[in-house]
């Protein structure tokens, strides 16, 4: 009789045993199952950029946001902006030293494309839609930047070794003249990411 409880406490412990190994692979194949899920629902949070104008005061904020679909939507809101339409780009410099924001750069343009979205070998990654600035000086438009990505490991990505900014221009955008839309003067920039 003792041999037979004791070979039914050795069952019972090797079961046990057994058991715990099996809900222990279970829950690593969760982790795992759990990790993937993360990594293919992961989203890349929005950057805030504060633009200045030529005497160094903010005058925009824009805050980017990847889009799902690919992409990056961009929320423009500002005052104190000279009124009608300007042109509005990446720039390929993450630096904006007042009163000219040469410091920017060029256009965004890693794919060496022509400018401008009329243009048949356009556009820059970096070329945005015109914006309006209203006759009381503030602006609270959307645009969209289609060929860019805020994910830095990506294709096109706004953070570069050089870094990117954004600039407002004096004039608007013609969308086809090289090589940059004959949109004038640089009159505010935010660097992205800063």
């Amino acid at each position: 009789m003792k041999r037979a409880v004791k070979w039914l406490f050795i069952c019972a412990l090797a079961l046990m045993f057994l058991s715990g190994c099996q809900l222990t692979g279970d829950r690593e194949g969760d982790t795992e199952l759990e990790q993937e899920a993360v990594e293919v629902g992961a989203t890349v949070d929005d950057v805030v950029v504060t633009l200045i104008n030529q005497e160094g005061m903010q005058v925009a904020t824009a805050t980017l946001s990847e889009q799902k679909t690919g992409g990056v939507k961009i929320k423009l809101v500002g005052d104190n902006l000279p009124p009608g339409v300007h042109g509005f780009h990446i720039h390929d410099r993450g630096a904006c030293v007042p009163p000219d924001f040469e410091s920017a750069g060029s256009h965004y343009n890693p794919t060496n494309s022509k400018h401008g979205f009329d243009h048949p070998e356009g556009p820059h990654a970096g070329d945005l839609e015109n914006i309006t600035v209203t006759e009381d000086g503030t602006v609270s438009v959307e645009v969209e930047a289609p060929l860019v990505t805020l994910n830095p490991d990506g294709q096109n990505t706004l953070f570069t070794d050089e870094g990117t900014s954004l600039v407002i221009h004096a004039d608007p955008d013609d969308y086809i003249s090289q090589p940059a839309g004959n949109a004038g003067a640089r009159i505010a920039c935010g660097v992205i990411g800063e």
